[in-house]
């Protein structure tokens, strides 16, 4: 199950159920299957201090993952999304808010279906996975 929650004034997701589809796709051809997922979407200050309580960073963020799977290939987790970040991010790389959305939406699901990226290497399959996940959005 996918659930969307919104802690950020005046924010709803578009397209719930197309969303919902497209990230067990996601899921799938990964070789998972989605038991429990949360994303939670706030703005930065709230996401800054789940940023510097959990992980001890004191920066802001468009994305925070929690991986609570206990099961191989059963993906539970929690993901908190800056809708703010997510935003001038859009802007930043000239983006439609959506887009920027949707990569945000993969890559936090790529996370917890194994993708790491803090190495360059890790960090370039990650956006090829980004990108491969947008085109399948586009070609609906």
């Amino acid at each position: 199950m996918i659930s969307f929650y919104s802690k950020k004034e005046g924010f709803k997701v578009k397209e719930v159920l197309k969303k919902k589809k497209w990230l067990k796709k996601l899921a799938e051809n990964e070789g998972f299957k989605i038991s429990e997922l949360s994303y939670i979407f706030m703005d930065d200050e709230a996401l800054l201090k789940i940023n510097i309580e959990y992980l001890q960073h004191d920066t802001y963020t468009d994305i925070i993952t929690f991986d609570n799977s206990e099961k191989k290939g059963k993906i539970e987790g929690d993901i908190f999304i800056s809708v703010d970040r997510v935003n001038e991010n859009a802007t930043k790389f000239k983006v439609d808010f959506e887009t920027e959305l949707l990569r945000v939406l993969a890559h936090g699901l790529l996370h917890l279906c194994g993708y790491k990226d803090k190495k360059k290497e890790e960090e370039t399959l990650m956006r090829a996975k980004e990108e491969y996940y947008l085109n399948i959005w586009s070609d609906k």
